[in-house]
């Protein structure tokens, strides 16, 4: 698709519409009004939004722990946890007023799902010409996915296994497989989503057959289950890195067999901070202007799983995060 085919969705002047989480389970859209021209904001009318399900789905069903209501509230969220709460970071949307550089681009803000919003103008993020708005809406995904990688320390070389073929983790392992020499295999208990591994150049394979004496291992299925396979497939001296996040959920797991023997090392990755070596030169805005960047291969299409008119959206939205054959689910405007 390219930007010339997006057509303006028609709004009353001085409103946008969003998506609330009204309560467990349930969501609406609801009328808001805009604040005036500011200097220094841009207002975005949104082309396209993607629904991250790992992350909204425990949003939706009111499962974000009470310790982490500060911590889990993304950019420009209205409302608080659990409900009502305003919520989504993932939009993409052409500039219609703001600095004149701007006017007239298209743009990637974190933002929930919103037909129109207005924003400083730091939290927009120009588009390259040759990446396609609604591919756009997997910056945030990549943006997870490349501090998860620099979290992993990978090395070429490296033997690497990512446990959940997501997004975040058919990510993860697109990224470390252009790393020259490693040796990269995703695994998932769902064998369909092998498809989409392979379409991404990659190996797949069933929890079972990851290869053995592995260097680095991601967990990103939010699944206890494989982060046991994940200490089971570990070499000496690995690091295994836990990209997920659990919600409210308790996970246990087997410390006893070969664990302290293999001297194994558990880390955690949160896209909220950078790592600790990065952080004298890369800020998160240099940070997402990458993860923008190296959305330009085509196969990343892949990942966008089924789309949604915004009209319906809070009719649709229930099946859509609760289905596991979603990926990143894309809302039209």
């Amino acid at each position: 698709m390219t930007r010339r085919e997006a057509a303006p969705l028609p709004a009353a002047k001085g409103q946008g519409r969003a998506l609330w989480f009204e309560g467990a389970g349930r969501c609406t859209l609801r009328r808001e009004p805009l604040a005036g021209q500011c200097d220094g904001e841009v207002l975005v009318r949104t082309l396209f939004s993607g629904i991250s399900r790992g992350t909204e789905s425990l949003v939706f069903g009111g499962q974000v722990p009470e310790s982490e209501y500060e911590r889990m509230r993304a950019p420009h969220q209205a409302g608080e946890f659990p409900f009502p709460v305003k919520y989504g970071y993932a939009a993409v949307g052409v500039v219609e007023e703001g600095p004149q550089n701007l006017v007239g681009k298209t743009v990637f803000c974190l933002h929930p799902h919103q037909d129109r919003f207005r924003v400083p103008v730091s939290a927009v993020h120009p588009l390259p010409e040759t990446l396609a708005p609604s591919r756009a809406v997997l910056a945030a995904n990549m943006e997870t996915a490349l501090n998860i990688t620099w979290d992993a320390g990978v090395q070429p070389g490296d033997r690497v296994a990512v446990f959940g073929a997501g997004v975040v983790g058919l990510l993860v392992a697109y990224l470390a497989s252009q790393i020259i020499g490693t040796d990269v295999v995703i695994s998932d208990i769902e064998p369909e989503r092998g498809q989409t591994a392979r379409a991404l150049g990659l190996r797949f394979a069933r929890p079972d057959a990851v290869p053995h004496d592995c260097d680095l291992l991601v967990n990103a299925s939010a699944s206890a289950d494989a982060l046991t396979t994940a200490l089971d497939h570990a070499g000496l001296e690995a690091r295994i890195v836990e990209a997920s996040w659990y919600g409210e959920r308790h996970v246990e797991l087997p410390l006893g067999g070969a664990f302290h023997a293999k001297r194994l090392s558990i880390v955690s990755s949160q896209v909220a901070s950078l790592p600790p070596a990065r952080r004298a030169r890369w800020d998160v805005r240099r940070r997402m202007a990458k993860a923008i960047e190296l959305l330009g291969d085509d196969r990343l299409d892949h990942l966008i799983s089924a789309e949604t008119a915004f009209e319906t959206i809070a009719a649709d939205y229930a099946g859509i995060v609760g289905s596991a054959a979603t990926l990143c689910h894309r809302i039209r405007y």
